[in-house]
């Protein structure tokens, strides 16, 4: 589950964050990704707005176009809610390491100010947004800051929403008449924001975030994976509610392979028996359309027409369509059913060629990722494995016991 997945996060080594960001990057561009939009999980709080630095210059290098979700958090660090019956659940050996979650995380007042440091850095390839990591890990008053910053520059904001079980279990307790439409007196729901996943959004919610223009990202394989659900993807068509495709960093093979999550979206979605979800023209704006809005407003991207922006993919058809009979099955129909990673010729980001033949021209690749594996190898100190599994039961029996929907006592509750 995503919180247990979180209390893990720590145990990454730390490594150059410049070959992370390239290494992401030039493997979303080998599946065909021109543009996206990066989450980041700083290694360092205090230096976000260097390790932003480094994630623009791997995204000029690599050539595509990024939007940077500049992390603000620090709410409920440790839990949704009073994390008191977690950490009694704790042998004292790694209670006060668990109770130390987020204590070296800058105010939210700084996270903000670093905030303003990196949108300075804007340029072709760097994008920055501001990224209230989710509504349980951000209080009020900063996401009202955020909302009228937004307003006031005309700036993107990225933000996570009810992708668990547990979050929805959370907004609801903490907000009776509803989080969205709290979320809304904040000033947050505009054209400008887009929030990721949406797993346990319900249709009133839905009808209200297309009413204020929000951009939804579904992310099939990270939900699937993290046992977050499916997202109600039938109420987001039914209600005009407009959606791209992200990837979460948890694609299956974890090999960011694009084009193998927009089939596992379309099988997911499209309906059941004779039932008609989800369109393969609908799909398509989703992919190439609407997700590219979310970073880049409505360009004209998305299609292959005189005057459009010249961001292009090329896919070789011999493999899927060598078993094809003649004028029997068309290669769009067989995109939907085999294409992969390895169908990627080519990959043009504004008239660029950054791909071809399944090869990042302007990066070495697998160089970049030896050298990851090798820093990783080098600084990684040794794992209390029995203590991440106590971590991990104690979490799942925080939720499960439903501890943070107590609000009676809750110490977090976003004032």
């Amino acid at each position: 589950m995503l919180e247990v997945w979180i209390a893990r996060l720590g145990l990454e080594p730390r490594v150059d964050p410049y070959l992370r960001a390239a290494a992401a990057f030039g493997r979303m561009a080998r599946s065909g990704v021109a543009v996206l939009n990066h989450c980041h999980n700083t290694q360092d709080p205090q230096a976000l707005v260097a390790e932003a630095a480094d994630v623009a210059r791997a995204a000029a290098d690599v050539g595509v176009r990024v939007a940077f979700a500049a992390p603000i958090f620090g709410h409920n660090p440790v839990t949704y809610g009073d994390p008191a019956p977690l950490l009694d659940a704790l042998p004292e050996r790694i209670r006060a390491q668990a109770a130390a979650r987020g204590s070296a995380l800058p105010s939210m007042a700084a996270q903000l100010d670093a905030a303003e440091t990196v949108f300075a850095h804007a340029s072709t390839h760097f994008l920055p947004q501001y990224g209230p990591v989710g509504p349980q890990w951000v209080d009020n008053a900063t996401l009202a800051e955020i909302a009228d910053r937004s307003a006031r520059y005309g700036r993107r904001v990225h933000m996570h929403l009810l992708e668990t079980q547990a979050q929805r279990q959370w907004a609801d307790a903490t907000y009776p008449s509803g989080l969205i439409a709290h979320l809304d007196t904040l000033g947050l729901l505009s054209p400008r924001l887009t929030v990721a996943h949406g797993t346990w959004l319900r249709r009133d919610e839905c009808e209200l975030l297309a009413e204020r223009g929000v951009m939804v990202s579904v992310n099939t394989s990270s939900n699937l994976r993290l046992r977050s659900g499916i997202a109600p993807v039938a109420d987001f068509v039914a209600t005009g509610l407009r959606f791209g495709m992200g990837l979460d960093g948890m694609a299956f093979d974890d090999d960011e392979d694009a084009l193998r999550e927009v089939r596992m979206l379309w099988h997911l979605q499209r309906g059941f028996g004779t039932t008609d979800v989800l369109s393969a023209e609908r799909l398509w704006q989703a992919v190439l359309d609407d997700g590219r809005a979310a970073i880049l407003g409505h360009d004209g991207g998305g299609r292959v027409e005189p005057g459009a922006p010249a961001d292009l993919l090329l896919l070789a058809t011999d493999r899927i369509m060598a078993d094809v009979l003649a004028d029997r099955v068309s290669a769009t129909e067989l995109l939907l059913t085999r294409a992969t990673q390895a169908d990627v010729a080519g990959l043009w980001v504004a008239g660029r060629q950054v791909v071809a033949q399944g090869r990042c021209l302007s990066i070495d690749l697998p160089a970049i990722e030896a050298e990851l594996i090798t820093q990783a190898r080098a600084v990684a100190g040794p794992l209390d494995s029995a203590a991440q599994d106590l971590l991990a039961e104690a979490t799942r029996g925080y939720y499960r016991a439903g501890c943070h929907c107590d609000v009676a006592n809750r110490k977090g509750v976003a004032e």
